[in-house]
């Protein structure tokens, strides 16, 4: 599954709208493999992956990844809601498909260095992955137009429905405790998750012999 996911990274330096785009088509090819057709998103199509171990402990952040030598661990902060949980465990999972590609993905520019455009391309993927376009559309087609109940239909906070329908152009209105939007690929907006941003080298502390 890794080797399938990282493929789709271009072996050129990308601009960062080209990383998220990259972090889309990635999420679209996961459900794929998973046969995934309906919502919510099973949170298995990263818990059952081979070498890949979650674990949930006490931690200053909402969840980190590493390689132990045999598997990647995702650890997962047991004090967060299981909503948050699943949104990190995705985040992370992103992390460890970067590993090796980050130079290429990530240049920085500005006020966005290389770390936290990593950091913005995990919730991006995140959000593909939990909240599918076509299928956050179909919910919404039904009628389902409050952040609240299709948070609780795809099994992700209404905060994160919230910034996702933003990103898919179905509501206009911002939260008034909401930061500006920022340009996302295909010209759609993309907001913030307001996770604690974690350095690179602090997210994926490596052991000797990592495998890419």
């Amino acid at each position: 599954m890794l080797s399938s996911l990282r493929s789709l990274i271009p072996v050129r330096p990308l601009e960062f709208s080209e990383a998220l785009v990259v972090a889309e088509l990635q999420t679209a090819r996961l459900l794929e493999l998973h046969d995934v057709t309906d919502w919510p998103v099973p949170s298995s199509v990263v818990t059952d992956l081979p070498r890949i171990q979650v674990v949930y402990r006490d931690l200053p952040t909402s969840g980190m990844s590493y390689w132990n030598g045999r598997a990647w661990v995702i650890a997962l902060n047991a004090a967060e809601l299981a909503t948050r949980q699943r949104f990190t465990l995705l985040h992370e999972y992103k992390r460890i498909i970067d590993h090796g590609a980050t130079d290429r993905l990530y240049a920085g520019h500005g006020r966005q260095p290389a770390d936290r455009q990593a950091e913005v391309a995990a919730d991006y993927f995140a959000a593909c992955a939990l909240m599918p376009e076509r299928f956050v559309k179909s919910a919404w087609g039904e009628v389902l137009q409050r952040p609240t109940v299709l948070g609780h239909f795809f099994d992700v906070s209404p905060r994160a429905m919230d910034v996702r329908l933003h990103q898919l152009g179905l509501v206009d209105e911002r939260d008034r405790c909401a930061p500006p939007s920022r340009s996302g690929p295909a010209g759609r907006t993309r907001g913030r998750y307001f996770r604690q941003a974690v350095p690179l080298g602090r997210s994926l502390p490596l052991a000797q012999g990592v495998a890419a």
